[in-house]
């Protein structure tokens, strides 16, 4: 297996749907596989620009593991509250071997 990290940048617009979404990850994101690295909301710019109001990276052991959180009806049920109150752009990416 390779660990993988997804990478999000988010711009949140409507705080009270993204505490929503919040309210609800810890509880989901437990029943998966991965481990939250950072939540940072003023991130150092170290190069161009970085308008996104929130950075988040998180581990999963696999590209399997993740895509499973992701796609999971838990998941989903509260990511459309994410989606209403914030736009994202996300990444995933291979670790090293």
């Amino acid at each position: 297996m390779m660990t993988v990290y997804i990478v999000s940048q988010l711009t949140i617009h409507d705080r009270a749907k993204y505490d929503e979404y919040e309210s609800g990850f810890t509880e989901v994101f437990e029943k998966f596989d991965g481990k939250m690295l950072s939540v940072d909301e003023e991130p150092t710019v170290l190069a161009g620009k970085w308008e996104a109001t929130r950075s988040v990276i998180i581990e999963f052991p696999s590209k399997r593991s993740a895509i499973t959180w992701l796609m999971s009806d838990e998941y989903q049920a509260i990511s459309k509250h994410r989606e209403a109150g914030s736009t994202a752009n996300s990444i995933l990416v291979k670790g090293f071997e």
